[in-house]
């Protein structure tokens, strides 16, 4: 379906464009896992969700009450340059989250077209 967002491709170059539609229509979650002060500096992905990486574990795990991810539907994370986001897909996986890709830093975002919105609490 997400041919674009499959493991093993390049993150270099999102489709932006493509992924903006998925994420709008509800088919696709965007996580952003910097830390919040990194958001504050540089904005966010439109559409994404904020879940900093050392997060993850406590607000993402299917089996806990409270887990803020949907299950069954994809997921794309990023991070500042793309290792902490290698990091967080391999976590979500572990966890139970089928598709997962990592789109790699923020920068692949916006040099893909993808717009970054001011980060607000």
């Amino acid at each position: 379906m997400f041919n674009f967002l499959r493991p093993g491709r390049s993150a270099a170059r999102p489709d932006a464009a493509a992924l903006s539609r998925e994420i709008a229509a509800g088919r696709l979650v965007l996580i952003d896992v910097r830390e919040v002060a990194e958001a504050q500096a540089s904005g966010l992905a439109e559409g994404a969700r904020l879940i900093p990486l050392s997060l993850l574990p406590l607000k993402c795990d299917p089996r806990q009450p409270g887990c803020e991810l949907p299950q069954g539907v994809p997921l794309a994370v990023y991070c500042a340059a793309g290792g902490r986001s290698g990091m967080a897909a391999e976590t979500l996986r572990r966890m139970g989250y089928g598709e997962v890709t990592n789109l790699g830093g923020l920068g692949d975002w916006a040099a893909a077209g993808g717009k970054v919105v001011p980060f607000t609490r």
